[in-house]
């Protein structure tokens, strides 16, 4: 099958696109730390606001209910006024919502800060896949798309730490007010910098001609039709959908109990849950940038590009499978090596499967698909904490914990295999359907 991403391509001499890369990076690093500061912050919110298990599941889960709600309009505005105008708004809000959380005087408004931040950072992975599809050709996607996927594992390998640290040294409201910071930093970046190609005065145009083959180019919004209906219809959209949710109730187990569960379960004290809990995320970083870096060398080298695709985003979700070890281990090293395992590999399928959006959309649709595809992320990301504070909280035991997210990943491996299939673009929506 002849290869359609051009691996002969020689690229330019300029980089300007690579700055857009790290600067989405920087960005997930931002807004990632905001969302680990709550799961550091767990024994501090008890002391102060006296809650449960229960209610720290479903206050680690609130963000997600507004960033769930948010992410189809999301989509389809990202679609509509391009990655700047919705990006610019989207840093502004995080950054708000993380003062909020640190003068809040009660757990009402703890909730309400949380609802904020999920309105806040709902367009930032559809937009990053989006701004991708623009700036990149398809065959540096996915290392491109790596360098932000990334930052969300690094940002719990150093923020856990670093954050745990400054909460036990400042307290936890000053911890939020420095995230909030950091946020506003992110904000004032992105104002200056980010531009889609066709609006950066100093891309060159050697450069410009480079990346012209990018799937989703804004001048070719209009040319193909898919509505949010329509899209969200498709059996590839509903395969990545179904999968991507997998990888992310496993992902947001791990982002808000992984402290708790070390802490608890292996009777570690709380300084030393902080720095462990940095280990498989630091491995999960690697593991990330590595499988971007080797599948976009395959297909320069002229593999063909959907079956490399496939083939790391089917055999990084199994070895998520690793969960269920964890669920077994009675030592801390034990522990972290099955849990590295499990998210390792689930971290290496996510950079290949958030290239995906800008693969499969009609031309003009990724912002819509990326959306489709954030909302089972997030409908996950709400279940996993009150899922699992429910399951500790009955059983005592985190066992059943793990083997549910197993079971959920061994659907996903399922709707890849047999809904996404070959890795190309969904038809436009026919005419009569779109009247």
């Amino acid at each position: 099958m002849q290869n359609t991403s051009h691996p002969e391509t020689r690229p330019p001499r300029t980089r300007r696109r690579w700055r857009i890369a790290w600067l989405l990076g920087f960005g997930v690093l931002v807004n990632y730390f905001d969302r680990v500061n709550l799961s550091v912050s767990h024994a501090a919110l008890y002391a102060t606001f006296g809650i449960s298990n229960i209610t720290f599941g479903y206050l680690s889960g609130a963000y997600n209910w507004t960033y769930a709600m948010c992410q189809l309009p999301v989509g389809v505005l990202l679609d509509r006024l391009g990655v700047r105008k919705v990006g610019r708004l989207s840093t502004f809000l995080w950054s708000i919502a993380s003062f909020a959380a640190a003068i809040t005087p009660n757990i009402g408004g703890f909730f309400g800060a949380r609802f904020l931040l999920g309105v806040g950072e709902a367009p930032t992975f559809p937009g990053n896949a989006k701004a991708i599809g623009l700036w990149f050709p398809s065959q540096e996607r996915s290392f491109a798309t790596s360098i932000f996927d990334a930052a969300a594992k690094l940002a719990s390998a150093i923020g856990v730490p670093l954050i745990g640290i400054l909460l036990l040294k400042i307290g936890w409201r000053m911890s939020f007010a420095a995230t909030g910071v950091l946020s506003l930093l992110y904000f004032g970046l992105f104002t200056k910098i980010y531009r889609d190609p066709q609006d950066d005065p100093d891309l060159s145009q050697e450069e410009r001609l480079y990346i012209a083959d990018a799937a989703d180019p804004t001048d070719g919004a209009s040319e193909e039709r898919g509505s949010l209906g329509y899209l969200i219809r498709q059996k590839k959209v509903l395969g990545l959908a179904i999968g991507f949710g997998a990888y992310n109730y496993v992902f947001y187990l791990l982002l808000t109990w992984l402290p708790s569960y070390l802490s608890s379960a292996l009777h570690i004290d709380l300084l030393h849950s902080f720095l462990y809990t940095g280990v498989p995320w630091i491995f999960a970083t690697f593991t990330d940038l590595g499988a971007g870096l080797a599948s976009d060398a395959l297909i320069q080298r002229g593999w063909d590009a959907s079956k490399v695709r496939r083939t790391f985003l089917i055999c990084g979700t199994a070895f998520g499978l690793g969960i269920v070890g964890a669920a077994e281990a009675h030592t801390a090293l034990r522990a972290l090596f099955w849990i590295s395992m499990s998210i390792g590999g689930l971290a290496a399928a996510s950079p290949i499967g958030w290239t995906l959006p800008s693969m499969i959309a009609p031309r003009g649709r990724a912002g819509t698909v990326g959306g489709i595809i954030n909302l089972s992320n997030q409908l996950s990301g709400i279940a996993a904490p009150i899922v699992t504070g429910y399951v500790v909280t009955i059983t005592k035991s985190y066992t059943w914990a793990f083997g549910i997210s197993a079971i959920y990943l061994l659907i996903g491996i399922a709707s890849y295999i047999f809904l996404l299939g070959k890795i190309e673009p969904v038809p436009p929506e026919p005419i009569s359907e779109s009247l």
